[in-house]
């Protein structure tokens, strides 16, 4: 019977390396769900799924991923109680407190996307640290995804183009529409993840999502491992990405 270090072995040994997604993008569910199966407190299952960012950052970051989003918070999120709003407020805080060394020493380029100015001033403090304080860094990108839908973002966009030059818009073209969205200067993702078994993309990057390869797993955030993410990555990597092509044009390409 073989054991969990030799499936981790097994699933490494499969892997294609020379073709992994460039930008992959994490919907982060289940926090709640793990916490209550456990018999603990909602705040339980948070604070495990900080564990998980960290651990995933880390993995991604040695696999070679160019860009990693994680859909930390949404604008819905706002109407969950206010206590759990103000715990996940405050975590944020100090997970970036926590990790701005090691982003450092990892050369990871900290930013966000989303209406950040929503935030406690005590988030947006750190955040701004981070920011500052990774801008100078060219490795693995960790963007996350804060107070943040994909619709808004779409309306800011079309607001921030008419506010730079109105006359443009008629003529306005997919790249230059993109360059006003929030994700400006970052590839479109190539894998958009999902955890707990949810089959839905719940308002994350619906533009930049167009031809995304999407991945559901039933496993819980909290419990999500290294062979959770090369399960994701062996899937993609078994599809094929055509683009509206057929397989002849991709043949002849």
């Amino acid at each position: 019977m073989k054991t969990k270090s030799q499936d981790l072995e097994n699933l490494r040994a499969r892997l294609d390396r020379n073709s992994l997604p460039k930008h992959v993008a994490i919907i982060m569910d289940g926090n709640g769900r793990w916490a209550v199966r456990m018999g603990l407190p909602r705040i339980a299952g948070h604070k495990k799924g900080v564990e998980t960012v960290r651990r995933v950052a880390e993995q991604c970051r040695q696999y070679g991923i160019q860009v990693l989003t994680l859909y930390a918070f949404s604008d819905e999120n706002w109407g969950r109680p206010k206590e759990e709003v103000g715990f996940l407020m405050d975590l944020l805080g100090t997970f970036l407190k926590a990790e701005i060394s090691t982003m450092k020493e990892n050369g990871i380029r900290f930013r966000t996307i989303g209406r950040t100015e929503r935030l406690p001033a005590s988030a947006q403090k750190w955040i701004e640290r981070a920011v500052s304080g990774t801008a100078g860094n060219s490795g693995m990108i960790l963007n996350l995804a804060l107070s943040y839908g994909g619709r808004g973002e779409i309306l800011e966009a079309i607001k921030r183009m008419q506010s730079a030059n109105n006359a443009a818009i008629a003529d306005a073209t997919e790249e230059a529409f993109s360059s006003f969205l929030d994700t400006a200067g970052l590839p479109d993702p190539d894998l958009i993840i999902r955890t707990s078994g949810e089959k839905r993309i719940s308002n994350f990057l619906l533009w930049q999502a167009a031809y995304a390869e999407l991945y559901f797993t039933d496993t819980l955030w909290p419990d999500f491992k290294e062979q959770d993410l090369l399960a994701a990555f062996l899937d993609y990597q078994g599809r094929q990405r055509r683009f509206g092509l057929t397989q002849d044009q991709l043949v002849r390409k």
